[in-house]
């Protein structure tokens, strides 16, 4: 992985996120450059700097987009909101959940995200899931030309992940041009549905499953027999158990196998292993909505396939890099052993030699994503 903070994988898996999600290494280095002695201190000690440094960026990227939207140049307006949006909510994604001005923060992130659909990519939207009283905020990529159905995937974030970061990965365009939709969430603990919503996550994600596949079987542009479901990251767990209880979806992925999530937590305890985002501990116990931290670990204990993956009876796609530090590969393996009523189950194992061996790919996330989208447009076809 490409590591610009010698020793600080947190703030390097940050770098390389953003890069592989449009940023241009010139604005990366412009924002990190000012705060590499602050990194040396540790992966906590300087988000604050981190933030200041990137908002930096984001603002000169603001200005130039305003001064080319009133020119008239709406396209090089939107691809400037575009990377303004990626570097603020990686740099949003560090902070402390404490931060007092974190929702803030990313109302303003939204805001640059609206103005890119509106400048560059009128075929995204947004859409809200009703979710029992409330609703979960989303974008809806639309991959039909004529209003008739296609196939759609469902894609959840995970522990620290946004819609936004979906978005700016370029996942859903990849989807788009194989004639796939994509809905892409913020479930309970995650994104807009934690930060302004205030909805903590849960260990049956089959209730938000249902939630988002009632949702698509309204709209006519969708094939409601091929609805799919993608996660990444703890969405890794989210996807299979949704997928296992489900039985509306048609495939799964696991995008980084988060098969025992909470061993992983015991492990983290041992300070074995690296956590996702700085502040871990308040932010898991955020994401959760716990207050104790001896409660949180009595929670995550549930957070587990095993007993779970046998139930999944559609196609099921393992990804995982070979050297990720945070969810140990043996997980992947133990998801695909248990997968036994699934009538296409694939492990696939990003090496060294090609890349996308870190966490969910994000070394190679172009790599890994148009594996993924490429697995899930042939499996679609499959299905019809």
């Amino acid at each position: 992985m490409f590591e610009y903070f010698p020793g600080n994988y947190v703030w390097n898996l940050t770098v390389v996120a953003a890069l592989n999600s449009g940023g241009l290494i010139d604005e990366v280095d412009r924002a990190c450059r000012p705060i590499r002695d602050a990194a040396a201190k540790g992966s906590d000690v300087g988000t604050a700097d981190l933030l200041d440094s990137w908002t930096a960026v984001v603002d000169d990227l603001v200005a130039q987009a305003e001064s080319d939207r009133a020119a008239g140049r709406a396209r090089s307006a939107g691809q400037k909101y575009h990377r303004a949006t990626n570097y603020l909510v990686h740099a949003e994604r560090m902070q402390s959940a404490k931060t007092p001005d974190r929702n803030a923060i990313y109302r303003r992130v939204l805001e640059l995200m609206s103005a890119t659909f509106e400048l560059i990519d009128p075929a995204t939207t947004r859409v809200e899931v009703p979710y029992g009283d409330t609703a979960l905020p989303a974008y809806f990529t639309n991959a039909s030309p004529d209003g008739r159905p296609v196939p759609c995937v469902v894609m959840w974030n995970g522990l620290d992940s946004t819609k936004e970061h979906m978005y700016v990965s370029g996942f859903a365009r990849e989807l788009a041009t194989r004639g796939i939709s994509t809905l892409m969430v913020d479930c309970p603990g995650s994104g807009e549905a934690l930060r302004l919503g205030g909805l903590t996550a849960r260990i049956d994600t089959e209730h938000w499953a249902a939630a988002c596949v009632d949702h698509l079987e309204t709209r006519a542009d969708v094939d409601h027999s091929r609805i799919g479901l993608v996660g990444w990251s703890l969405g890794g767990y989210f996807a299979p158990r949704a997928a296992a209880f489900e039985k509306r979806l048609a495939l799964c992925v696991a995008w980084g196998a988060n098969h025992d999530w909470g061993a992983v937590q015991k492990r983290r305890l041992e300070r074995e292993g690296e956590n996702p985002v700085p502040h871990y501990w308040d932010h898991v116990m955020w994401v959760w909505g716990e207050q104790e931290l001896d409660t949180f670990i009595s929670k995550a204990e549930g957070v587990c396939l095993d007993g779970v993956v046998e139930k999944i009876t559609v196609p099921f796609l393992i990804t995982h890099g070979e050297n990720d530090r945070q969810i140990p590969l043996r997980y992947a393996h133990r998801s695909k052993e248990q997968a036994v009523h699934s009538p296409k189950c694939e492990l696939r194992v990003f090496t060294e030699r090609e890349g996308g061996v870190e966490h969910i790919g994000l070394d190679n996330f172009p790599h890994v994503s148009t594996f993924t989208a490429d697995w899930v447009a042939e499996t679609f076809a499959e299905l019809r």
